[in-house]
């Protein structure tokens, strides 16, 4: 788990190019951290994600797709991981991380909740919801987004491209405040061809 300043100074792979881009003008951002491709892989080696999916998929011919076991099997797949349980170091260590970044702001305890989103690089699709320290609501909406990848339109975009239902482990992005929206303006003045501006802060590049 990296401020954009340290992951400005990853590969692509760990961080998402985004990251590179955002890291140039980290003084614009909300609060804000990235979330290392790492992290999620240990998720799924450590949940035994691999073998459990590979099990649940195995008749699925991607020549000669069956859209209704499909849909049955995505909603399998997505709560599978959704419910699957991170080790308790790897809490620990995404909770220090929420607290040292500020995207919940101030202290746990009777604090008023606050807005938060997460999305991955490059995408603009986002998981959204208000918390409080120390920060399981940001927690679900991860769980959520990894879930997302096992949703059928997901999953068929997947067949269609590759010929597989496999992914690669990729980076997530977690801001304070809500998802931004195009600033043209901005965008020009940053060199940039689109730029996300939310009510705290940049929050987009590409």
């Amino acid at each position: 788990m990296f401020t954009f300043p340290e992951a400005a100074t990853l590969p692509p792979r760990r961080v998402g190019q985004e990251s590179l881009l955002l890291g140039r003008y980290a003084s614009r951002l909300p609060n804000a951290f990235v979330l290392d491709a790492d992290f999620e892989e240990g998720f799924y080696r450590r949940a035994n994600l691999p073998e459990q999916l590979r099990r649940l998929f195995a008749g699925v011919n991607p020549r000669r797709i069956d859209e209704d076991l499909l849909e049955v099997l995505c909603h399998t797949a997505s709560r599978l991981v959704r419910t699957s349980a991170l080790m308790d170091d790897s809490v620990q260590l995404f909770l220090r991380a929420l607290n040292n970044s500020g995207v919940l702001g101030g202290q746990p305890g009777n604090t008023p909740d606050a807005e938060f989103h997460l999305r991955r690089p490059d995408e603009r699709r986002s998981e959204r919801g208000h918390g409080r320290l120390p920060g399981s609501e940001v927690l679900f909406a991860l769980k959520r987004l990894w879930a997302n990848d096992w949703l059928f339109d997901a999953l068929v975009a997947r067949l269609d491209t590759a010929g597989s239902i496999a992914l690669e482990a990729r980076p997530a992005l977690i801001f304070a405040g809500p998802p931004g929206t195009p600033d043209p303006e901005l965008a020009e003045a940053l060199g940039a061809f689109e730029a996300w501006q939310s009510p705290l802060g940049l929050v987009g590049l590409a």
